[in-house]
């Protein structure tokens, strides 16, 4: 396979053959996958809030519904 700077852009190079554009930068690679990696598990931690803070939602309607019951009981 042959590669040709691309003029202008350090770390990517064409292949001749597909005139794909490639990186062989690994660092900037790295870099990305860092950054990929920190936003999919705040994503998740995200999910996970929002899952607890429903379920804390539904243990305070229960609260509410046991006090009143026990209010119409006095």
């Amino acid at each position: 396979m042959e590669y040709l700077k691309v003029q202008g852009e350090d770390g990517l190079i064409r292949d001749v053959s597909t005139q794909a554009i490639l990186n062989n930068n690994s660092k900037e690679y790295e870099s990305y996958i860092a950054r990929r990696n920190a936003a999919m598990a705040q994503k998740l931690e995200l999910e996970r809030q929002g899952k607890e803070l429903t379920q804390v939602k539904s243990d305070i309607s229960e609260i509410k519904q046991m006090i009143s019951i026990l209010i119409n009981k006095l």
